[in-house]
Order: structure tokens, then C-alpha cells, then sequence
């Protein structure tokens, strides 16, 4: 092992969907028209919540977050997957590599940690209406915020520094569509035993305790709204939380399937990564927007001073 190459390579290729040919097409079109759906969609939801003074509260403000997210996500994986799935050499740069790892680390360990801080949020305002001012004002807000970011980019810090000092003796070729941790653990050439650990280790906070934290909060949101008297207030209730209940669905779900299937199953694990990369994050703008009277009546005010408001108005 010793008298091979051990040094980073200066690109990766990525194999991706190849094994798959006639899929490489129609998913150029969805990808590309779901990119554009994603900058347009989350960059609404953060536009909304700067220009509208009725859209400046704790759950506006963190899924504001959420939208930042989405798009260094899916801005960090997207293009390069395009440029893959036309090109006949489907290669990254090392450089390129180390970001996508980086970066889809701490975005999704942040996510986890910050879906769990919206459930308590939503804890708080429908089981602390009279307390909710005080718990969730904006300095405590900026301070869960802070927290969700900076203890996900040290799981990102550590995790992926650990896997790319691992030796991989020229070995080159990811089984992925993008560079992710444990694709990159699979090209090593040494025992990986304690990196797979710190990585078992690592994810206890944001894939066990974070679903923890968010399960616990709605089956108190639950008790407390079968306790109300009226069934207009039930249904209330459930459309605070509706919204936030069903991303939670999207996101832990698939990452719990992923992450849970046997290593030789790579083609699951490839298609559950294209929900989470591609598809979820268009779809949490729509699921925060769609069935939400504050956004569109915020854009009905908001779009007759950019000069399209008659179709709105006629609607």
C-alpha cells in the first residue's frame, strides 16, 4: 500500500446516473427546470420576509434560513450535476469536491438542527401563546439561529477534514452524483473503521436528537390541541403546523432511508439523494406558501408597486 500513490487526486470522477443511460436526458430537464423553480422560490419566500414588516416573526425569520439553505444546497450541487449529465466526461475537480462535501455537510447538518429548533417554535406558539413573545423574541431567535449554524459547520469541519486525509491510493472513481462523505470513505485504501465511527458519532445531535426534539414538541402540540374545546380552533391549530410537519416528513424521512440502506444498494441511496438534493428543496417554498393566507396576501400588497397587481386583483 505504501509504494502506491496516497496523494488527493486532482479530480474525481463522478459516476452517478451512468449506469442508468436513457435516465441522463429526461433528468437534465427536471433538474434544470427544478433549479430554476428553487432560486425563484426560496428567493421569494426571503424577499417577502425583508420588504414585509406582517412576515418579521420567529417562523418567518427561521425558515428564511431554511430557504438560504435550500439554495446553498442545491447552487453547490445542481450545476455541477447538470454539466455531468450532458457531458461525456463526468468529472469534478478536487477543489470542487472538498466544497460539495463541505458544504452538503454543514447544510444538512444545520437543517437538522434547525427543523428542530421550527418545532419548538411551533411548540411554543401553540402550547405558550401568552409566553411566546418573551421565549421566542429576536435576540433568541438569532441565538438558536447562531447555534444551528455553527454546530453544523463543526460537524462539517471535522467530518470531511477526517475523510480527505484519508489515503486513496489513486483510487478516483465516486459512485454518487456528487461528492458526499461517505462515498468519498468507500475510495480509501486504509482501515476506515475510525472514521466510520466519528461519523456514527458525529450524527447522533442532528439525526438522532433533532427527530427526537421534533417528535417530542408535536406530541405535546398534539395533546394540546385535542384539549380545545372548539373545532375551529383544532383546525387552526393544525395549520400552524401543518406546513412545518410535512417538511419535517420530507427531510427525515428520506435521509433515514438513505442512510439506513446496506452500502451494496448504491442506486437507492443515489435516487433518495436526488430527492433531498433536487426535489426537496422546491418543494418547501411551495408547501410554506401555497396554502399560506400571510404570504399571498403580503404579495398582493407587494406586487401592485412593482406594477402586476391588475391579474392579482382580478383573481
Amino acid at each position: 500500500m505504501y509504494g502506491q500513490n496516497v496523494s488527493f487526486p486532482n479530480t474525481f470522477v463522478l459516476l452517478g446516473f451512468s449506469d442508468h443511460p436513457w435516465l441522463e436526458i429526461p433528468l437534465f430537464g427536471v433538474v434544470q427546470v427544478t433549479y430554476i423553480f428553487t432560486l425563484m422560490g426560496n428567493s421569494s419566500i426571503i424577499f417577502l420576509s425583508v420588504v414585509e414588516p406582517r412576515l418579521q416573526t420567529p417562523m418567518y425569520f427561521f425558515l428564511d434560513n431554511l430557504s438560504v439553505l435550500d439554495i446553498c444546497v442545491t447552487s453547490t450541487i445542481v450545476p455541477q450535476l447538470l454539466t455531468n449529465l450532458l457531458g461525456p466526461e463526468k468529472t469534478i475537480s478536487a477543489w470542487g469536491c472538498i466544497t460539495q462535501a463541505y458544504i452538503f455537510s454543514w447544510a444538512g447538518s444545520t437543517e437538522c438542527a434547525l427543523l428542530a429548533v421550527m418545532a419548538f417554535d411551533r411548540y411554543v406558539a401553540v402550547c405558550q401563546p401568552l409566553r411566546y413573545a418573551a421565549l421566542m423574541h429576536p435576540w433568541a431567535c438569532v441565538w438558536l439561529a447562531a447555534a444551528c449554524w455553527s454546530s453544523g459547520l463543526a460537524e462539517s469541519l471535522v467530518q470531511v477534514t477526517f475523510t480527505i486525509l484519508l489515503p486513496l491510493c489513486g483510487k478516483r472513481t465516486l459512485d454518487h452524483f456528487f461528492c458526499e462523505i461517505p462515498a468519498l470513505i468507500k475510495l480509501a485504501c486504509a482501515d476506515t473503521t475510525a472514521n466510520e465511527l466519528s461519523l456514527a458519532l458525529g450524527a447522533v445531535p442532528f439525526a438522532l436528537v433533532a427527530p427526537l426534539v421534533v417528535l417530542i414538541s408535536y406530541s405535546f402540540i398534539a395533546r394540546a390541541v385535542l384539549k380545545l374545546p372548539s373545532a375551529e380552533g383544532r383546525i387552526k391549530a393544525f395549520n400552524t403546523c401543518s406546513s412545518h410537519l410535512l417538511v419535517v416528513t420530507l427531510f427525515f424521512g428520506p435521509a433515514i432511508y438513505m442512510y439506513l440502506q446496506p452500502p451494496a444498494n448504491s442506486t437507492k441511496v443515489k435516487f433518495m439523494s436526488f430527492f433531498y438534493c433536487v426535489i426537496t428543496p422546491v418543494l418547501n417554498p411551495l408547501i410554506y406558501t401555497l396554502r399560506n393566507k400571510d404570504v399571498k396576501a403580503a404579495w398582493r400588497r407587494i406586487l401592485p408597486s412593482l406594477g402586476v397587481g391588475k391579474y392579482f386583483r382580478s383573481r
